[in-house]
This record gives structure tokens, sequence and C-alpha cells, in this order.
């Protein structure tokens, strides 16, 4: 799982290699920058902190004896700033998310992440333990991959494509996808298939849940719901 910096000599798109004649890709795909700005940048709870911080200052500062120009003139300018601010960082997740690609392919998945350095990951499904998936009620969501083996990749590295607050463990994670469910069944249903291809792994399904329970050192499946 060792990192490549080869965005600028891609084989194809998201691969600095070619694939084995073997092997197809069976899904690519982007996150929804948006959704990626939200929970990665936080930038719907920083704009209702800098809103709040503004009405503050508007009941906490005004003076009368300025007058109302220089009054309107101080929030304007602490609004503007605000604004740069959420602006920069809407941009680093418009950024983050047009030069991530995630690959899925029959055997692997594929990281391409980093905005000025970039960096691919190879993640062969014999080294993924478990996928958890976290939807929303529009469909959108994440999928975090938790690995197996001594082999571990820096969360700084990843980020904003890890599985928040796993630092000691970080899980890489399939960030803001517009439609997570399907990507989630294409996952499964490539792991299923290339279950032959892993050291003891074999699914089993328990009824009345929406999930899939594996024996140790297979791969489990888990679906969950999150809150907008």
């Amino acid at each position: 799982m060792k990192p490549s910096h080869e965005h600028e000599f891609e084989a194809a798109p998201g691969l600095p290699a070619p694939l084995p004649a073997s092997e197809r890709i069976l899904w690519q795909g982007s996150p929804d920058w948006r959704l990626l700005g939200n929970e990665a940048f936080h930038l719907k709870t920083l704009s209702i902190y800098f809103a709040l911080m503004v009405m503050l200052q508007a009941v906490l500062s005004w003076d009368a004896s300025l007058g109302l120009s220089k009054n309107v003139m101080a929030l304007l300018t602490s609004t503007l700033l605000a604004s740069v601010a959420l602006g920069l960082l809407a941009l680093t997740a418009w950024l983050s998310a047009s030069t991530t690609l995630y690959t899925i392919t029959d055997k692997r998945i594929v990281m391409r992440i980093g905005i000025v350095l970039t960096l691919t990951f190879n993640l062969p499904f014999s080294r993924i333990q478990a996928a958890q998936i976290k939807s929303s009620k529009d469909g959108k969501g994440n999928i975090a991959l938790d690995l197996q083996g001594p082999d571990r990749i820096a969360y700084l590295h990843l980020w904003p494509h890890a599985r928040p607050w796993h630092l000691k463990q970080p899980q890489p994670m399939l960030r803001a996808l517009p439609e997570v469910a399907n990507v989630g069944s294409l996952l499964q249903a490539s792991w299923e298939k290339g279950r032959h291809t892993i050291d003891n792994s074999s699914l089993s399904s328990h009824s009345g849940s929406n999930s899939l329970r594996a024996e140790r050192k297979s791969i489990a499946i888990s679906s969950t719901a999150m809150a907008q």
C-alpha cells in the first residue's frame, strides 16, 4: 500500500500504471465538493458560527456615539473577513474533490488524492477486512475501509479522505459519494465474486439485518444511516 506520486504520468485516469489484462475497472468517481466541504471542512458549521459572531458584535459593540456609518462599516468588515475565510475553505474543498478520483476494480480499490502533492494508494481486497457505509437521506455518504495487516497509512497522508478521529489506526474513506448505496453494493459484489482470491474469505448474511458479518479474516460490510 505504498503511495506513488505519478498523477501527471498516469497510464489511465486515477491509475499510475496499466491494469493487468485479467483486471477491469468497475467504477470510478469523485467526492461531491459541497458535501465534502460541509463534512471535512465544516463549512456549514463555520458559516453559522461567523453569523452568530457578527450578530454578537452588532449587539455588544454598537456605539451610538460613532454614528450609523462607522458601526455598519465595522460589521461589514467582519462580514467580509468571514466571507473570505469561508470562500477559501470552499475553494479548498472544491480543489480537493476535483483532484480526487476513486477507482474500484474487481481486485482492488485505488485512491488518487491530493491537490499539490498527488498520492495514489493501492488497496487490494485482500488487505481490506471490513467496510462501513454511512448514508444520508439524499443518498450521499461515505465508505470507510478497515485495513488488516501491519501496514498503515498515516492519517495526515489520507486527510480529508480518512475516517474522522481514527488516528491510531487510520481508515481510508471514500468520502462524499453522490450514490453511496450503489457504490457499496458494487463493492460488496466485487468482494463476493473475487473471494476465491482472498485467503479464508467467506461472507455470511444474517436475516433481518442490513449488514453482512464475516468470519475471522473475512470481509464484512455494514451499513448505517447518518443524520444530515
